[in-house]
């Protein structure tokens, strides 16, 4: 049986605002080479559809509402996830209703 490395922080921490309107995206840059985890947490009592990518209009085109397909990645209420993304991603997100805090941090482990 293999033991798993805890979540080790390798950069810092962002945080944005997810509204009905998605802010400016923020990039969360990794000290390490590769580095292509995320902590993210959804502080808000609303779900965030959260946009990412490698570049800033890529996360901004990915934040959308998801009512039957889409690329928005739903985080629920509350939540906090150890998910994995290009390197050095730029995150925004949006919302169907209300307003949630969400923080990025980069890292490696589970």
């Amino acid at each position: 049986m293999s033991v798993s490395a805890a979540f080790t922080k390798t950069g810092n921490t962002v945080a944005f605002i997810a509204a009905t309107s998605a802010p400016t995206p923020v990039q969360c840059v990794s000290s390490t080479l590769g580095g292509n985890q995320y902590r993210v947490i959804n502080s808000g009592t609303v779900t965030v559809f959260l946009g990412y990518g490698k570049e800033a209009a890529d996360a901004t085109n990915a934040a959308t509402v998801i009512t039957t397909t889409g690329t928005a990645f739903p985080v629920l209420p509350g939540t906090d996830e150890i998910l994995s993304f290009v390197p050095n991603a730029y995150f925004t997100g949006i919302t169907s209703s209300g307003t949630a805090t969400v923080y990025v941090t980069p890292g490696d482990g589970m």
